[in-house]
Formats: C-alpha cells, sequence, structure tokens
C-alpha cells in the first residue's frame, strides 16, 4: 500500500543529485579578478588577445588560478582569477601598461572584479552561482541628466537639412537658413519667396509654426516648435537614449542592469557587480554618436604621424592607421532605422542599412555626385572619432544600401550592432552618482541568510518536537526543497536580492504547511480508527486536494506580481514562483517516498510516531 515503485525513488535520487551539483557553486565563495575588455569599436577581444595576456602574465611571474575568454553576444571579455587582491592589483597594472600604447588613448579597458571560486569540472557542465543584485554584490548607481536643450537643437539641425532639400525640389531660392536654439529662420530676396516657401513649408513640416517677418530688403520665414512639438521632441530623446543605453550596457555583459526613466528627463543606470566607478563610468561614456562623411577621394587614410591634407580631420582607423574625412556630415545616427548583417551579390559579407526618408534625400544626393568615391562610417564616444569602415560608393542610392567588404560575418554582425546601437538622442552628463560597497552587500547577505537559518531552525524545532519522527521528515523535505530552490535559481541564472531572500522564507513557510496539512490529516485517521497503513495513504491522498488548491491560488498572486511588477517586486516573484513549484514536490512526492521507505518495509504497524493523537471518547 505504501510502496513506491523503483522509477520514483530514482526520480528523487537524479533530482538531489542535480540540485546538489547546480547549488554546490554558491559555497565556493569569489575571488579577486582582472578583466579586460575593449575601449574602442573597432577593436576586438578574442582568443589571440587571451593568448596575449597570459603572455604578459607568465613573462612577469604572475600566476593565476585560471584565465576565461567569454562571449555576451558579440562582446568578448577576459578574465583572469587570483589568490590575493595584492597579485591582482599587480595584474592590473601590468596589463593596463603592456596592452596600451597610449595610456591617454586606451585601446584596451583593464578593471578589477570578482570571479566565483567554483571549479573547472563543475564550469564544465554550466553549474555557476547565482549573480547576485545591486544591494547584494554592490555595484554603482547613476543618475544622468539628459540635457534637452541638445535634442531640441539635434532636431533644428536635422531639420534645417530637410528645408534645404525640400526648397531645391521646389524651385525655391533662399538666401540662407540660420538655426537657433528652437527656431529657423531663412532669408529671401524677395517677399513672394517668402510666401510660397511658407505654403511648402506649413504642409511639409507641420511641428513648426511659420510666419513672415518683414525685415528690409530681405524678408524671412521663421519657423519656431509648437509646444506639443517640443514634447514630444524630449520624451523621444529619453526613450531613444534609454533604448541606446540598454543596448550598450548589455554589450558589455553586465548582468541584471537597471536602466528606467526618472521625471521628464532623467535615467537611473544600476550596474550591480561592478567594483569600481572607473569601470562604470567608462560603460555610460560608450553611449555614441554615429556619423557618415566622405573620405579624401586622393588619400582615404594614412600611417599614424603622417601629416593629413589641409582642411581635413582625422580619425584612428584601427590601431596604426588614420582616416582622412571631409568636414560637412552627410547623415548622423539618428537617421539610421535598420542595420542587419547579410550577404552582396558575391554572397560575400556586407551589412544591410535602412534610413529615414530624409536621410535618403541627402543620401541620394551625395551618391549622384560622388561615385566612385570612398564614404566613411565613424563613431564618436567622448569626443573621440573611430573609424568603423571606409567604403567605395559605386552607384547611387537613397534610402536603402549595403556596406560591402567585411572580412567575416562576424565582423558585419559586429558592424551592425554598432550602426544600431550608436547613436544618443541627446547628450546626458551624470549628476548623482552612489557606489554600493561590497561590504555593504555581504552585511545584507549575512543579515538576510541569518534570518533565512533561524526561520528554518525555528520551524525544525517545533515540528520535530509535534510531530516527532513525521516531523522530521517534513524538516528533510524542507531542506530538500531549499536546496532545489537554490539549484533552479541557479541553473537560471537569476539574480538573487533582498526580496529574493524574503522570498526563500516565505516558500519554507508554504512548504511547511503543506507537511502539516499531510500529518494532520494522518492524524484525523488515527482518530477514527483507520490502521496506520491506512492513515498513512489516505493522509497523503486526501491532503493532496488541498495543498494543490492553495499552491495553486498562491502561484496566480506571484505570476501576476511578475507580469506587472518591475525590479524588486519582479526578483521577489521569480523565487516566490519557483519556490512554490519545489515545495509541491519536496513537500509531497519527497515526504512520501521518505514515510513509505521507513514504513512501507512492514505491513502491519503498530504505533505511529506522529505526535500524542486524541481518540474520542466512547458513549
Amino acid at each position: 500500500m505504501n510502496r513506491y515503485p523503483l522509477w520514483k525513488y530514482l526520480v528523487i535520487a537524479i533530482a538531489l543529485l542535480i540540485g546538489g551539483l547546480y547549488s554546490l557553486p554558491n559555497f565556493y565563495g569569489e575571488a579577486p579578478a582582472v578583466q579586460v575588455s575593449s575601449a574602442k569599436p573597432t577593436i576586438k577581444v578574442d582568443l589571440a588577445t587571451q593568448a596575449r595576456v597570459e603572455k604578459i602574465l607568465t613573462e612577469a611571474n604572475i600566476g593565476n588560478t585560471g584565465i576565461f575568454f567569454e562571449v555576451a553576444g558579440n562582446v568578448g571579455s577576459i578574465k583572469v582569477r587570483f589568490n590575493n587582491t595584492d597579485i591582482q592589483l599587480r595584474a592590473r597594472d601590468l596589463l593596463q601598461q603592456k596592452l596600451n600604447n597610449d595610456q591617454n588613448d586606451p585601446n584596451y579597458t583593464v578593471a578589477l572584479n570578482l570571479l566565483s571560486n567554483t571549479p573547472g569540472w563543475l564550469n564544465a557542465i554550466n553549474a555557476l552561482p547565482m549573480p547576485l543584485g545591486l544591494d547584494l554584490r554592490g555595484g554603482v548607481y547613476f543618475l544622468l541628466q539628459v540635457d534637452m536643450k541638445g535634442a531640441v537643437q539635434k532636431k533644428v539641425t536635422s531639420l534645417a537639412t530637410d528645408i534645404r532639400s525640400q526648397l531645391r525640389d521646389k524651385n525655391i531660392r533662399h538666401q540662407g537658413i540660420e538655426r537657433g536654439a528652437d527656431f529657423i529662420s531663412i532669408s529671401f530676396g524677395s517677399t513672394a519667396d517668402a510666401e510660397a516657401a511658407r505654403s511648402v513649408l506649413m504642409t511639409a513640416q507641420p511641428e513648426l509654426v511659420w510666419q513672415v517677418k518683414p525685415t528690409g530688403l530681405s524678408p524671412k520665414v521663421i519657423g519656431e516648435f509648437k509646444p506639443t512639438a517640443l514634447k514630444e521632441i524630449q520624451d523621444n530623446a529619453v526613450k531613444q537614449n534609454i533604448i541606446t543605453l540598454n543596448k550598450r550596457v548589455n554589450e558589455l555583459a553586465v548582468k541584471e542592469p537597471v536602466i528606467q526613466q526618472q521625471g521628464a528627463e532623467r535615467i537611473v543606470v544600476q550596474l550591480p557587480g561592478v567594483q569600481d566607478t572607473a569601470r562604470a563610468k567608462d560603460i555610460i561614456g560608450r553611449t555614441a554618436t554615429l556619423e557618415s562623411r566622405l573620405a579624401d577621394p586622393l588619400v582615404s587614410t594614412i600611417a599614424l604621424g603622417e601629416t593629413p591634407p589641409p582642411g581635413m580631420d582625422t580619425f584612428h582607423f584601427g590601431e596604426n592607421r588614420l582616416g582622412v574625412f571631409k568636414k560637412s556630415v552627410i547623415f548622423s545616427g539618428d537617421r539610421i532605422t535598420d542595420a542587419s548583417a547579410g550577404f552582396d551579390q558575391n554572397q560575400r559579407p556586407a551589412v544591410n542599412i535602412s534610413l529615414d526618408a530624409a536621410g535618403g534625400r541627402v543620401m541620394q544626393e551625395v551618391t549622384r555626385e560622388n561615385i566612385g568615391k570612398p564614404m566613411g562610417m565613424i563613431l564618436f564616444e567622448k569626443g573621440k572619432g573611430e573609424v568603423l569602415t571606409i567604403a567605395t560608393i559605386q552607384s547611387e542610392f537613397g534610402s536603402k544600401f549595403q556596406i560591402t567588404g567585411q572580412p567575416t560575418t562576424e565582423s558585419a554582425n559586429d558592424l551592425a550592432l554598432l550602426l544600431r546601437a550608436g547613436s544618443l538622442a541627446a547628450p546626458m552628463e551624470i549628476i548623482e552618482e552612489r557606489t554600493i560597497g561590497p561590504s555593504l552587500g555581504a552585511e545584507n547577505i549575512e543579515k538576510g541568510f541569518k534570518s533565512l537559518l533561524i526561520g528554518f531552525g525555528a520551524i525544525a524545532i517545533f515540528m520535530m518536537a509535534y510531530y516527532l519522527l513525521f516531523g522530521t521528515f517534513s524538516v528533510v523535505a524542507l531542506a530538500v526543497n531549499l536546496l532545489l530552490l537554490i539549484s533552479v535559481l541557479s541553473m537560471l541564472q537569476a539574480t538573487l536580492t533582498l526580496p529574493g531572500i524574503a522570498a526563500m522564507a516565505l516558500a519554507l513557510g508554504m512548504a511547511i504547511d503543506s507537511n502539516v496539512l499531510i500529518n494532520e490529516r494522518i492524524r484525523e485517521e488515527l482518530r477514527n480508527g483507520a490502521a496506520p497503513q491506512t492513515a498513512i495513504a489516505v493522509g497523503f491522498d486526501k491532503a493532496w486536494a488541498t495543498i494543490l488548491d492553495s499552491n495553486v491560488t498562491t502561484l496566480i498572486a506571484g505570476l501576476a506580481l511578475l507580469a506587472f511588477g518591475s525590479g524588486p517586486i519582479k526578483g521577489f516573484a521569480v523565487v516566490h514562483c519557483l519556490g512554490i513549484l519545489t515545495s509541491m514536490f519536496s513537500a509531497v512526492f519527497f515526504s512520501r517516498g521518505l514515510v513509505n521507505l521507513w514504513y512501507g518495509r512492514h505491513k502491519k504497524i503498530q504505533k505511529l510516531a506522529i505526535g500524542q493523537v486524541w481518540r474520542p471518547q466512547e458513549k
């Protein structure tokens, strides 16, 4: 009656084995490490870079406990683990010196980090510790102010280019376009031309209010933004900056970043696990602006140290060359609507680019006049330009075109990613900066897990005192529930926060509640005169329906928190929902397996060790 078939015990054994293996990395702790990542979009971190790092450390007799190459999306990084912080600091200083020839313009970012001490054989089966949130691991917090005047000025510059093309298409002559902080002024030779231009622009640019103002011999048409148009520009600037920040931070493999709007013109950025503020600022500083320019047709690139032609701008193109470009900008990154990797007609890697209507018109005019000449894409980061690519204009094209000549499919994917994520709608500055130190995070972890252990101990004492042997079975099942919950969170790489630890404590209460229901049901059957074996079977079977109902209703509430919550609430909901699933397995399936293993060997049992059972008096 109370015997499990062999396959059920095998399921329990496999679950315990997997749970033990995948929860084990969380107990090894962390060791100091150094992380090497790219500081420029044209510099790649790959296995060759890893070999270079190994050689530098070996020649300096700096030992390490492991070198790891990781790829997140298209971005690679190298992490080197050490025994102590003294060796970590020596290695950081050495790598900064050897990898970067120019310390003022580094090619690589060498930052302090922490790595798990998990043995290699656990890493080989992808058994990793849970990542910790900002409140537990420590990290950095930034409050960014979006420059709304800059956003409007950028829109004014874009509109001025469109207006010039629209007036040219209608054969309306003007004497110059002036750009103000939030207005555009166009001078004309006659009032008739001014009125004609006003009629065209009222239709073509409805977000501005156009008026003709006579100023002597040169009347002007002045366009000023409508209040609704200004608000839309500012809202779009914040949203686009958030999207760009998300892409940039995700490229750099920061786990569980928080990037969200605060108020009308501010953005909050939280980067857990980043140990030094300089590293965090570098991550934020990698938000960039993209520009397309015509390269010098005679000499598109020169070596470092060579003198460029007069009137030209030069930007770094790789490690040893400079790209030479004209000063005029064809289009900027906000004109790009899509960029994706593909293949040209000869099946060679290429990048497909789509521009908006205004960008397409400008591109058509420029390419029509410059067939056979080189054009480049330049990414500006922290005021410095880095050439992404230089390609020759093969024919006239508009809003859709290809950049060919990419050496590999991977490089085409990298370029497409940079083109998509390279533009900020408006400049930003850091107005508040906070660092949550690892010591505060360690204190939070200590207090959180101490409360968890105290709660577990109190429950264990009560259950064993009140339900005797069945209470002991319940405590073992509760420990298994906690083990499985930690292992599932580790396998999913879910970020653990303080609310997550609170959800673990709640999961313990929910799990023990199921065992209380089972034990009381068995007691009830014994009071009614049922045999011990029958009481066990009926108790588990009848308690199951109640346990299922209570857990399903709680799971619905947890799913609602997961769907509609954000930040700490979502972190609580994830652990809460997983805890319900593991508790149903441990409290019912595993607990009954223990009881069956102990009592199922004997057909006749005289007494159950389940505490005192009060029988009703006979009349």
